[in-house]
């Protein structure tokens, strides 16, 4: 029978040789936080190998994405559809050991992680799905909705400030079933941490409203066991366990230093780990025995086969919510979701009366809710001013979790990561707000939903130098152009109700990646739309207005600026022009049409002006050498909007001036 050491040195192996073929990657995590892995998972963890979409298993997040052999090495131990050609193949082109966890390419990795603390936050977000999924499924006697959230951390998971806003929130709801193991090893790149991270992290915890285990000998099984027992026991705080351990543990001239951190050891220095952790097996060579002893598949699915027994039973009792259950964990959407969007994008194009689109956007929400029960909103302490309290919602709160909205306070980091996390976890379609201007701090996690391609939506309202007296420290100007360069988001500026509506029914829809809702503070005139505009708007963009004759220039425009394209195209019609107005709410969603409706939209050869109260160079490549770019390249002023707009030349007069000079 192997020991617990043997077991664990094999992750250490694993974890030397893939870095030491690859001639990358970072050795010391794995190798330090092997002990703390075995114990976890061959005693605790719920999981089944031979099903990872289970719903009910425990979700095990490592935040300290750069130790990814740790993961991948128990990935492929304990049978998933990892094999050892894989692992071999650490960090090369295509493989499914990529150098930090993807989600989505390999079998087990629950979310994305490497820009650390991230994974620490999409972990929050998990263990907020749980608690409200269990709020709303589970019934008396039959927990359907029962896992833990465990998480690896590092000194620099911790050090980052998206930590912080993460863990406040985790401790104030009091995520009971969020359990975080911190690798208290001293050391990140630049050396001992001493220098630049002297926290009292257990502290530090402790205020937040956490449990802290103290002072856990990280490579002594009985002290983590004891230390996760005290963890699961827990009614009503998340727990960190602060575990002392050893960076590189087993190598005995790099172990607790940050030269094993994030390079090879080297043949030489891998010879003598061997020698000294008693493992004298070949490069990529695992014993039958350990084998054995980590193969965890039987196991696995005897834990699913009992919880498809409870579900049986409360498909019986309960035939409706099981059903919707189901749905909901499979992220499809409701079979009369196409009827409700429809309806909802007709009603819209009704709108009479001038309106802020972050109040329409509020409007599509109010008709959405009550046929999304899995529609999950939030904001970032700017509820009412991002229009996102919905009818009906209501704020989860400590000890009570029956609820379908979230006050995440000043923290637009964390809520966008925790946003993530619930889409991840699944059975939620979730969403948060805040100003636009404050996407700049939440960025990362954007990219991360967009590197993913997963569902979140992101609302963002005052969205450019509309917002007016607030002045250049809140007006939106880069902001938007910034948010369109990020591969894989749909960035959608709408015009008027309509589009908002459109854009809303367009972000649920998409499942294969993250939506940005960028939403004035201003009231805009709605625009007649014909049944036409219903499909074209979808498509991104549409002819929105159209003198007689071809055009002699296309004015093509987005959300607060489609009005004055309108005033301004009619104006230039008086004049004997021949002019196109072109709504283009999203520019990512027009560009993946096929060349025939874009070129019909936007004809060759026909000068292009574009107007949009934002940077003009990501316009440039819309309107060619020969347009033109109304934009502001610079930043904002206090002022009422009126003025703002006016002093940056947002005027109907300076429109159809640049229009008569492309048109000559």
């Amino acid at each position: 029978m192997p020991t617990r050491s043997d077991l664990a040195n094999a992750i250490r192996a694993l974890s030397m040789d893939a870095v030491q073929k690859a001639n990358s990657g970072h050795p010391g995590m794995p190798m330090g936080m092997a002990d703390i892995a075995e114990v976890l998972w061959n005693d605790y963890l719920s999981h089944n190998p031979t099903d990872p979409s289970w719903a009910n298993r425990d979700r095990f997040v490592v935040s300290n994405g750069h130790g990814s052999m740790l993961l991948y090495a128990l990935l492929h131990l304990t049978g998933y559809d990892l094999p050892m050609a894989e692992l071999k193949n650490f960090r090369q082109l295509h493989s499914k050991t990529a150098g930090h966890p993807e989600y989505g390419i390999t079998p087990g990795v629950e979310t994305t992680t490497g820009p650390l603390g991230q994974g620490l936050a999409n972990a929050v977000g998990m263990a907020i799905a749980e608690r409200v999924l269990a709020q709303q499924f589970n019934r008396p006697g039959l927990d359907l909705v029962d896992h833990y959230t465990y998480v690896f951390a590092g000194d620099g998971c911790l050090m980052e400030g998206i930590s912080h806003e993460a863990c406040s929130l985790a401790g104030t709801l009091g995520l009971n079933k969020l359990v975080v193991f911190y690798d208290d090893n001293n050391i990140s790149i630049d050396g001992e941490v001493h220098g630049w991270f002297r926290d009292d992290t257990p502290g530090r915890f402790e205020a937040y409203g956490w449990q802290v285990v103290r002072n856990v000998d990280g490579h002594k099984a009985s002290d983590l066991k004891q230390a996760i027992e005290t963890a699961r026991a827990s009614k009503d705080k998340p727990t960190l366990i602060c575990c002392k351990t050893i960076i590189g543990f087993g190598s005995p001239n790099l172990q607790g230093k940050e030269k094993c951190h994030g390079a090879p050891l080297g043949d030489a220095e891998i010879k003598l780990a061997r020698e000294q952790l008693g493992w004298p097996h070949a490069p990529f060579e695992i014993p039958a025995d350990i084998r054995a002893g980590w193969d965890a598949r039987d196991k696995g699915k005897a834990a699913q086969q009992r919880w498809s027994l409870l579900f049986k039973d409360y498909a019986a009792q309960f035939p409706a919510e099981a059903a919707e259950f189901t749905r909901r964990m499979k992220g499809e959407l409701p079979a009369d979701w196409g009827a409700t969007a429809q309806a909802l994008i007709a009603e819209a194009a009704k709108a009479d009366k001038p309106v802020a689109t972050r109040k329409s956007s509020k409007f599509a929400l109010d008709a959405i809710a009550p046929k999304l029960p899995e529609l999950f909103g939030g904001s970032a302490d700017l509820t009412e001013s991002n229009c996102t309290d919905f009818k009906g919602y209501k704020v989860i709160k400590p000890g009570d979790f029956a609820g379908n909205y979230i006050s995440y306070g000043v923290r637009e980091f964390g809520m966008s990561a925790a946003i993530n996390g619930i889409a991840l976890h699944g059975g939620f379609l979730p969403f948060g707000g805040t100003f636009l201007t404050f996407s700049d701090y939440a960025r990362n996690a954007v990219r991360m939903a967009a590197l993913m391609k997963i569902g979140s939506v992101f609302v963002y309202t005052h969205d450019s130098i509309g917002l007016g007296e607030d002045g250049p420290t809140h007006q939106s100007v880069e902001h938007v152009a910034s948010l369109r360069l990020i591969p894989n988001l749909q960035v959608w500026r709408p015009a008027d109700q309509f589009e908002s509506a459109v854009a809303w029914a367009c972000a649920i829809e998409r499942r294969n990646g993250p939506s940005a809702l960028a939403l004035s503070r201003q009231n805009l005139n709605p625009q007649p739309h014909p049944q036409a505009h219903v499909e074209n708007a979808r498509r991104g963009g549409y002819v929105l207005l159209e003198s007689a004759g071809a055009p002699q220039v296309v004015i093509i425009a987005t959300g607060s600026e489609v009005q004055l394209a309108i005033d301004a195209a009619k104006k230039l019609i008086e004049q004997g022009r021949s002019v196109r107005v072109v709504s283009m709410p999203c520019v990512e969603v027009f560009l993946q049409q096929d060349a025939a409706y874009r070129d019909a939209v936007l004809p060759k050869g026909v000068k292009r002006l574009a107007i949009e109260a934002g940077v003009s160079f990501y316009w440039r490549g819309i309107v060619g050498e020969s347009g033109d770019v109304l934009g502001v390249d610079t930043y904002g002023e206090s002022a009422p909007a009126s003025a703002v707009f006016k002093h940056f030349g947002f005027t109907v007069d300076n429109v159809v001036a640049k229009a008569n000079a492309l048109i000559g």
